[in-house]
């Protein structure tokens, strides 16, 4: 095992940041005194909502569906179908009271991550007390939820098994094309309002929203982008974003709004842009969601809503005795909040629930067999579409826009640099040296020594630089080509934040889809920076002191996720020499045409696709790369007539493989 002695770094490192932020949050709160200062907080609000979500699509033909009825003594379930936007099949259920006496008031009600998504024995039971109440009720599934399986004709799919998982696949290969996820599970939501607001029984000015976790997420971001709706209730999610990181609580890729903590806003601020439309706020007392941190956000609504002179009943807190769920306790909560707002006599009597394929609203329970598109299928389109427009870049346009993208600077100042105690985890003596990136933030540099003499950090002229997969430790101990340019000369190796000896401290698998270096991509992306980019800047410093101690060149080589380093270092540095990529990636184009990728996140910069290709980049490097047996999505060497196809379709010359 290599060392770990810095494993909790970027998290303290991020953890500063977002407190910096949640206190100027709270300062600024606090400075709000009148009604007009409250008002022109949340049109600001708004607007930083607004361009996280980023542009809505086009609103295409609902094609809606009733394709079964399941009648009942209080209310009959229509078995529904709708398309929120063309090819993406929507299965739902819509409880309708039996009795209705003019309008009635309605429910968009959205899951949590329960496998059986509408059908489940919880989120049935809140829809029934809802329609026992006089709401007609829509609850609709998620994606890779109920009947909804984006990936059911896909041999080996267990990445993508969990609905978690699958979301975080599917955000993945969204972020390529400079798209995020939870607003395409958002426009779901919304053409959900649309369907619903069809319906000649429902009042359209008497219309809630509701869900617990996952769907408690949803019900937030929806609340805050969508007027039309007249009161809301999320359960077990709403918390602040500083509370999750602490907690080291790793979060859907639809819980992590680009760019959101950046601008200032917290988990609350999505509820105070709808005031002073009535809204609850739920939680549960042993909740892994902070109920500390559900009280903050409940304190600033409640505060925020004075202000704007909203009645006291239009603001609640209820927190349930139970841990994560949409207890009893909650479901009685909202229908009782609900039905005062709705002006009706709420009933929260027992229900009881269907098994879960009753409410089928496809033939095998199954919408990609009912003809949908697989979403992965509707973002390759996307993608191909991006890339028959996007304009074909110069070298230095493409280093300039590889910087913005990446939220490169260039620094002029040497960083400094610590001796450290040196090791002979190798089997030789290998010197360590602590490089201070930026605040709190030190990559970890290796240097093999044929000598003892190894505190002081002595460089030569010609210098390699090597990244590796996941660590330096292990790649020198057992890695081929690394071992082979440690014998030849000294040899400097570098792990970047959140590698090697900074690897985060979590007891799962470094590539868990829910992993913590996942959760610090995601707080990455909110604070509108690339988890990818502050990897690359600690190669580039790195380089900056290789280069002010004597070093003339430097040569790169990358493995796997160092690959990656040494693609943008190698272009981006004035002082790059020769750069050999093993087991790295080719093209993220490639990577919106399959259903998987393996790679992780924080390899991929937000939005690339729109600018450049990694292909891009690995041609800038000319006749300075090599490029040892490349990796596909998967993480696994290609087969060979796989390899000549993406080297064909990437535009790189098949003379730039080596077989080192």
């Amino acid at each position: 095992m290599p060392r770990n002695g810095y494993g909790h770094m970027v998290q303290d490192h991020y953890v500063q940041r977002i407190r910096a932020i949640h206190e100027a949050r709270a300062d600024r709160l606090s400075r709000i005194k009148t009604k007009r200062q409250a008002l022109a907080y949340q049109e600001q609000v708004r607007d930083d909502i607004r361009k996280a979500f980023g542009p809505w699509p086009k609103k295409t033909p609902l094609n809606a569906a009733t394709v079964g009825t399941i009648e009942g003594r209080h209310f009959r379930i229509e078995k529904v179908t709708f398309e929120s936007r063309q090819g993406c099949l929507v299965t739902a259920s819509l409880y309708v009271p039996n009795r209705i006496e003019g309008l009635a008031p309605g429910v968009v009600g959205s899951c949590g991550h329960s496998p059986d998504g509408k059908a489940a024995p919880i989120y049935q039971e809140f829809c029934q007390r809802l329609a026992r109440s006089g709401f007609v009720t829509l609850i609709f599934d998620p994606f890779n939820q109920g009947e909804r399986d984006q990936y059911y004709a896909v041999g080996d799919r267990e990445i993508v098994r969990s609905s978690t998982h699958a979301h975080n696949m599917m955000g993945k290969q969204l972020d390529l094309i400079g798209e995020w996820f939870g607003a395409w599970r958002a426009w779901d939501g919304i053409r959900a309002l649309d369907y619903l607001l069809s319906r000649p029984e429902v009042d359209p000015d008497r219309v809630g929203l509701t869900g617990n976790s996952g769907g408690g997420t949803m019900t937030t971001w929806i609340w805050g982008v969508e007027n039309r709706f007249a009161f809301a209730a999320p359960s077990c999610f709403v918390t602040t974003f500083q509370a999750n990181l602490e907690n080291e609580l790793p979060a859907d890729s639809e819980q992590y709004p680009p760019g959101v903590i950046g601008r200032g806003l917290d988990m609350a601020d999505f509820m105070l842009a709808q005031a002073p439309k009535p809204v609850m706020l739920l939680g549960q007392k042993y909740c892994f969601f902070d109920r500390r941190g559900l009280k903050d956000a409940y304190d600033d609504v409640r505060r925020f809503y004075s202000l704007v002179d909203a009645p006291r009943r239009n603001t609640a807190h209820f927190l349930g005795p139970e841990g994560h769920g949409y207890s009893s306790h909650n479901q009685k909560a909202m229908v009782d909040f609900f039905a005062y707002h709705a002006g009706v006599k709420a009933n929260t009597a027992p229900p009881r629930t269907h098994p879960v394929s009753d409410l089928n609203a496809t033939r095998k329970g199954e919408v990609i067999d009912a003809g949908a598109t697989p979403i992965f299928r509707l973002i390759g389109e996307k993608a191909d579409g991006i890339l028959a427009s996007r304009k074909k870049l110069s070298r230095d346009a493409l280093k300039r826009t590889v910087r913005r993208v990446l939220n490169l600077t260039s620094s002029r100042s040497v960083p400094h640099h610590r001796w450290l105690r040196s090791t002979r985890a190798t089997g030789q003596t290998t010197a360590r040296y602590a490089v201070e990136t930026e605040a709190n933030i030190r990559a970890i540099l290796y240097k093999t020594m044929d000598s003892s003499f190894t505190h002081s950090l002595d460089v030569e002229r010609q210098v390699t630089l090597y990244l590796p997969h996941l660590s330096s430790e292990t790649d020198l101990a057992e890695e081929p080509l690394a071992k082979k340019l440690a014998k030849a000369s000294p040899l400097h190796s570098l792990d970047v934040r959140g590698l090697g000896e900074s690897m985060p401290d979590d007891n799962r698998d470094f590539f868990h889809s829910y992993g913590v270096d996942y959760m610090y991509n995601g707080y990455g992306s909110m604070l509108g920076e690339s988890y990818l980019g502050r990897r690359v800047h600690d190669v580039l410093r790195t380089i900056d002191l290789l280069v002010s101690e004597g070093a003339a060149k430097v040569s790169l080589v990358g493995r796997g996720q160092g690959a990656v380093l040494a693609t943008y270092a190698g272009l981006l540095h004035p002082s790059a020499g020769q750069v050999t990529l093993k087991n790295g990636p080719l093209s993220y184009q490639e990577w919106t045409q399959t259903p998987i990728v393996k790679w992780p996140f924080a390899n991929l910069p937000s939005g690339c696709l729109k600018h450049f290709d990694l292909s891009d980049c690995i041609r800038a490097l000319g006749s300075r790369v090599n490029l040892v047996q490349p990796w596909g999505p998967e993480m696994k060497p290609y087969t060979k007539a796989r390899l000549s196809a993406v080297l064909s379709s990437a535009k790189i010359s098949s003379g730039r493989i080596r077989t080192v």
